[in-house]
Order: structure tokens, then sequence, then C-alpha cells
């Protein structure tokens, strides 16, 4: 995995964290999969297009990708090793023979000029060391005209799973978990931010959109909380914890904030509501930077 300046990153996608959901893809999916449609909708792919599927994980996107377009292809890019082994078996157990996958650092990652004609992103583009950088290299990976197409998570107070765990403060420290601008997962909640970014990257014609989804995060309260605090973030809140009573108490809080979620059939469903951001790569250098 030559080109890796992302290290951190890397480190945790290629350990717990990655396995972690490598083992739950499906989980993952259930959570994530209502923005599927109109990520896809708004990439525009038709039966010959050429997609590069951005922190594409175990693949379920680049997967849909590669339906949409039974003469083009896609490529998943994922730092991640142990998701694309399962990206890799998945496509195959599928019978989708015209995908493939690369672990790389989009920010460096030595594509070919023109190689896509669209680049998508699932709740995979928050985690650029450069952003700018990042979607820079993205922009050149595109043919002149190619369409960029991402989803992200806007505001944290409109996110449920966030709200479930700021029902943990007083027990364990949450920091500035969910603030905007900071690095990681919100680091893309403005869009003032999004449209500063992409346009020093050299895109044209950003557009920002919310969408909402509602996710399936567990088969009830007790579930869902196990679920959460195997997570990344849920993992260092644990840590956070004092002492074993400390850690009970902790769970058994979460899964009482989680129990009003619960629907008629028992899964906890929690709202997410994101960014739908697309922008194109100019025609000509004249429109955008060289």
């Amino acid at each position: 995995m030559p080109d890796i300046v992302n290290t951190e990153q890397a480190q945790a996608w290629n350990g717990p964290e990655g396995a972690h959901w490598a083992r739950n893809q499906d989980r993952w999916n259930a959570v994530n999969g209502g923005f599927n449609a109109p990520l896809l909708d708004a990439a525009g792919i038709a039966e010959d297009t050429r997609t590069l599927d951005l922190g594409c994980g175990s693949g379920q996107t680049t997967r849909l990708a590669a339906l949409r377009a039974p003469r083009g292809h896609a490529l998943g890019l994922d730092l991640s090793g142990p998701m694309l082994s399962e990206a890799r078996a998945l496509a195959a157990r599928e019978g989708i023979a015209n995908t493939s996958y690369v672990q790389g650092d989009a920010q460096t990652h030595p594509f070919a000029g023109g190689e896509f004609d669209t680049a998508i992103s699932r709740y995979g583009v928050m985690f650029y060391a450069d952003p700018v950088a990042a979607f820079g290299n993205i922009g050149r990976a595109l043919r002149p005209g190619g369409r960029l197409a991402f989803v992200c998570p806007a505001d944290a107070a409109l996110n449920d799973w966030v709200t479930a765990v700021a029902s943990l403060r007083g027990i364990v420290p949450t920091g500035d978990f969910g603030q905007p601008g900071l690095p990681g997962m919100f680091s893309l909640a403005a869009p003032d931010r999004i449209r500063d970014v992409l346009t020093e990257a050299g895109f044209t014609d950003v557009a920002v959109e919310q969408v909402q989804a509602y996710g399936t995060w567990g088969r009830g309260a007790a579930d869902a909380a196990d679920f959460l605090l195997a997570t990344g973030p849920g993992r260092h809140l644990m840590d956070q914890a004092a002492d074993a009573a400390t850690r009970t108490h902790t769970r058994a809080t979460l899964t009482a904030h989680l129990r009003a979620h619960e629907t008629a059939d028992g899964m906890v469903r929690l709202r997410s509501t994101s960014w739908l951001v697309t922008a194109d790569r100019p025609t000509s250098p004249a429109d955008g930077r060289p």
C-alpha cells in the first residue's frame, strides 16, 4: 500500500475499526443504506459509466454502481485491507464481474488522468489529512466534465446516534465529539467549508443538499447499545470509564435512551441527516484550477 500520507487513519482502518466494519458490514449497510439511491442518482451513472468509489469499505456502493453500469466498471478505493477483502469476496459471491478494488489513499493514489466518469462516496471523504489535496487528486482522475457525488454527515444535532452519545455526558467524557470543522466524522458538516474545499480543489457547480434517512441500528435497545459501543467512538467512550461500575452505568444509560427509538417490530431506527454533495470537473482548465 504505497504513498499513504493519512497514516493515522490507515492504522485505524487496518486495525480494530476496520475489522469491526468488515465483521459487521451487513449492519452498517442497514444503518447507511438509505442514502444509496440518492447518491447513485446524483452521480448520474449510465450503462457504460466508469465509477470510482472513495472509501468504499466493504463495497456495497461499488457493487450497486457496477450493477447500474453493465457495460462500465466500478473501482473501489479504501485504506482498509480487511474491508477490501470482504468487498472482493462479496462481489465474487454475487457474480458482479465489473468491479475491482484497490487499497490506497485518495490524496496520493496515482490515478490515470481522466480515468473515471464519476466519483462517489458514502461517508468516505471526511477523514482526509489534506482534503484540498485529496479532492484535487480525485478531480484529476475524472474526465473533463466528470461528476463528483458524495454523502457526508450534516449537523451533529440532527443525527440521532450523536444525540444518543450525548446522553452519556456527565458519565464519561465525550469531549468535543460532533463539532464541525474538526478532523473526523464531522469535518465537512458546514456547507460553506464543503464549497470552499471543493472550489479550491478545482471543482465547479458545487451543490449541497440536505438528505435524511432512517437506519436500523439493532434488534432492541440493548442490541443497538452494544453495537454503538463496539464502534470506534463507542470504544473510546468506554475507555474513559473509570471502573466497571461506570461502564455498566454507561451501557445502561445508552440502552435507556435508545429504547425511545424502538419501533413496533422491536428494531431501533435512528435518523441520520447528511449533505448530498455534487460538483463537476471543469471541461477546460480555464473553468477551474489547472
